[in-house]
């Protein structure tokens, strides 16, 4: 059982940052693949970024278009912690952030499927606006 806790989100102006932290439970979680996702208000859990296990592709991450070359994903195994950071923050940026945890591989479009994921944060808000 993993359990994810989501922190970091607040309101910040357009063209800013942001790093949020996805904390988890278990002494095994450098051994899942972490998915961050974000759901604005009126639209679907999108996909955001992914960051590989140390068992099956260590290093790998993963991202969607809309936040290629913005956003960076890491992780701290030592602290059980993965990260996003977000730059050039836009206002459509703006959603509830959530992370998620699989134990098994992510590759390709698995990423991005929701169904995939075992575990789920419960979120933190991201509000982009001047």
């Amino acid at each position: 059982q993993v359990q994810l806790v989501e922190s970091g989100g607040g309101l910040v102006q357009p063209g800013g940052s942001l790093r949020l932290s996805c904390a988890a439970s278990g002494r095994t979680f450098s051994s899942y693949s972490v998915g961050w996702f974000r759901q604005a208000p009126g639209k679907e859990r999108e996909f955001v970024a992914g960051s590989g296990s140390i068992t099956w592709n260590p290093g790998n991450t993963y991202y969607s278009d809309s936040v290629k070359g913005r956003f960076t994903i890491s992780r701290d195994n030592a602290k059980n912690t993965v990260y996003l950071q977000m730059n050039s923050l836009k206002p459509e940026d703006t959603a509830v952030y959530y992370c998620a945890a699989e134990p098994g591989k992510m590759y390709g479009s698995r990423w991005s499927q929701q169904g995939e994921y075992d575990y789920w944060g419960q979120g933190t808000q991201v509000t982009v606006s001047s």
